[in-house]
């Protein structure tokens, strides 16, 4: 079953958060003193990490399947792990089978945590592209609905409904800093918000994705790996995604893995937040003065996910140049 690629509209973002309201959790905003965070103004913490499955990608799984009629041989997804859960749960709501096909690469915790929501789980060597594919032949054969990462409507809609509620929540913020990997979380988060505030893009340094898709253009594919790889290593930028930010002029703040790995621990020491890496990787823009907010200026940063629970370091050679999930 093919679903084309097109940009949401202001309807079907309409739609969708009425479609999720009451079956998915609002999370809840955290305020920080500037200062602690050592920047100038207000920093608030939209704590997605909360969320059903423990990230946002649940908005539009289960914006997927209240919108689209299931076929008989139900859901499949490719996915390192979150992506993966989000379906999973979303499936087992509304009653369908889920398939989902993950790399071996994968963390354990995150496999695990897909196979507790009922879904069958299909271990492919390799790491996510080879998923991805393994899930589309898979696919080719039976009449079933693929529910894409990063890069389908329903998706990016059902993402839109963060943006949607940080308008209602912190209505006077200047700024929004979302993590960034295939582009599903921006472009949601960017078309809720809408003139509201400007939404801004952080990635790893060694996941660039859609920082090389603005320096070159269009979607490229680039080289990949780092302590977020697990949910940030998409093979290259979504095609509704980029089409999002070229619109909204967006731009990219890169962090390093020394700062996302302080940002996870800040977050733990100080907050009590156990966020993943990707997770984590928009705050480290704050920290690491990747992004300087003006004075008087109200920042709201996403975390995005918790289901990593160890605390990788940089040097890990398992952590670099591999080209893993987008979550």
């Amino acid at each position: 079953m093919t679903i084309p690629l097109r940009v949401p509209d202001a309807a079907e973002l309409k739609a969708a958060a009425e479609r999720l309201r009451g079956r998915i959790r609002r999370t809840p905003i955290l305020e920080l003193d500037g200062q602690e965070v050592g920047v100038q103004g207000s920093v608030l913490l939209k704590l997605e990490l909360l969320q059903h499955v423990g990230v946002f990608k649940t908005r539009g799984a289960l914006n997927t399947l209240l919108s689209t009629e299931v076929p008989p041989d139900g859901v499949v997804a490719a996915s390192g792990g979150n992506h993966g859960a989000a379906v999973a749960w979303a499936a087992r709501e509304v009653g369908v089978k889920a398939q989902i096909f993950v790399p071996k690469t994968s963390p354990q915790a995150k496999v695990d945590r897909v196979r507790s929501y009922g879904a069958d789980v299909h271990l492919i060597d390799g790491y996510y592209p080879e998923a991805l594919i393994a899930s589309k032949e898979w696919a080719a054969e039976r009449d079933v609905l693929q529910i894409h990462a990063y890069d389908m409507t329903s998706v990016v809609a059902g993402a839109s409904t963060l943006g949607q509620e940080l308008v209602e929540q912190v209505p006077e913020a200047t700024a929004v800093l979302v993590s960034c990997g295939g582009g599903g979380l921006y472009a949601g988060t960017a078309l809720g918000v809408g003139d509201a505030a400007q939404v801004h893009i952080v990635e790893p340094e060694l996941c660039p994705t859609m920082h090389a898709a603005l320096e070159a253009g269009e979607p490229v594919e680039t080289t990949l790996g780092g302590v977020a790889s697990d949910s940030m290593a998409a093979p290259r930028a979504g095609a509704i995604p980029y089409a999002v930010a070229t619109s909204h002029h967006a731009r990219s703040f890169l962090v390093t893995d020394e700062a996302i790995i302080a940002a996870r621990k800040f977050l733990w020491e100080r907050c009590r937040l156990l966020a993943e890496p990707g997770g984590a990787t928009a705050f480290a823009s704050l920290l690491s003065k990747a992004y300087v907010p003006g004075e008087g200026d109200t920042t709201v940063v996403v975390i995005s996910g918790g289901n990593h629970l160890d605390f990788p370091s940089p040097s890990d050679p398992a952590r670099r140049g591999s080209p893993n999930s987008p979550s």
